[in-house]
């Protein structure tokens, strides 16, 4: 028997942004554990805003199971917060009632920046650096400084050990910014990649006193790119059918569910949807081939398919929860009628 250190990951109830939180069980196994072995396991849910302090029990019901490449017989267990009887989902428990569909592949490209004293990673004590421009998938120094590439590295490799669907890195537009893609089919499991993904970085960046700013617009108005999470998306028809009038369809529904789609793609998005840097403007909704400035980029290879293939959504930001993205796409898709798929 293997006395095995499983670290109980959840969301809390912090909004409009939750907060991963993690604890430490020691159990005992005669192999790393499976999801069916893992007990459910009480939390003051009080100190984590998920219950009044007169009746804080909440419940972490394991989801998921990882080895955890940082510790000596370690798991690090995703977790659902449910009520105290261990069955009833809390309110803050976006995962267990999503839109979800195995067919239903999708991408997440996680930006964000390394903070350090209160500033970007690279930044000097006032002002700023050089305009971004060479920043962009930059090397050397004066673009990436002397640190953060060994980060993003070790995270890079932690996730791989962990099994997670971690698809490449590299270094983004502004100085101190970078990015991970994350993949996974059906929008409960790569939204679960996501978290764990976030998880391994966060708690790497404290053995080098750095921070990890999610928020999509740190800099404020200025002449410095944000933050987004990006989300590529496909379905089993847009894949094997696709086609042009199914693709039109799709854009309209898209765009006549726009606010629903806003209202879940990250808060503070306003400051960073302005249509002069990542994407058009938060109050409209355009879609363009390669077009970067658009609300759904269309691949080249998606128009000289048939239409057939994945998109891009480019509005959701940084800070976003991946359940409501990926259950937002979902439900949009859903919208199109059957009647429309089949005469496409």
């Amino acid at each position: 028997m293997t006395k095995y250190k499983l670290e109980y990951v959840w969301l809390d109830g912090y909004r409009p942004t939750a907060n991963l939180r993690g604890k430490t069980m020691v159990r005992e196994f005669d192999a790393f554990p499976t999801l069916e072995q893992l007990p459910l396991w009480g939390f003051d849910g009080s100190s984590t805003k998920q219950a009044e302090g007169s009746n804080s029990d909440c419940v972490l019901k394991p989801i998921r199971v990882v080895p955890d490449p940082e510790r000596l017989n370690g798991a690090v267990v995703l977790c659902e917060v449910m009520m105290p009887d261990g069955v009833t989902p809390h309110a803050s428990n976006t995962r267990a009632t999503i839109l979800d569909d195995d067919g239903a592949w999708f991408g997440f490209e996680q930006e964000y920046f390394f903070y350090k004293d209160g500033r970007p990673l690279g930044f000097p004590e006032h002002g700023f650096p050089a305009p971004q421009g060479p920043y962009y998938t930059g090397v050397g120094y004066k673009n990436v400084g002397n640190i953060a590439r060994e980060i993003v590295e070790k995270h890079l490799d932690i996730c791989l050990a962990a099994g997670l669907n971690h698809e490449g890195i590299n270094a983004e537009v502004a100085k101190g910014q970078w990015e991970f893609q994350i993949f996974g089919k059906g929008s409960r499991a790569a939204a679960d990649e996501m978290w764990l993904a976030r998880y391994f970085l966060l708690r790497l960046t404290e053995k080098y006193s750095i921070d990890i700013e999610w928020h999509c617009k740190p800099l404020g108005d200025t002449d410095w790119n944000g933050s987004g999470m990006h989300c590529n998306f496909s379905t089993t028809h847009m894949r094997e059918v696709g086609g042009k009038a199914y693709f039109e369809a799709l854009m309209a529904a898209f765009a006549a569910n726009k606010d629903a789609h806003i209202a879940v793609y990250g808060p503070d998005n306003h400051l960073r949807l302005t249509g002069k840097h990542e994407t058009a403007s938060i109050d409209t909704f355009s879609w363009g081939v390669a077009d970067r400035g658009a609300s759904i980029r269309v691949p080249h290879s998606f128009v000289r398919n048939d239409y057939k293939g994945y998109l891009e959504d480019r509005r959701p930001n940084s800070q976003a929860d991946p359940y409501e993205i990926a259950s937002q796409v979902l439900k949009t898709i859903a919208s199109v009628s059957t009647e429309v798929k089949a005469a496409a």
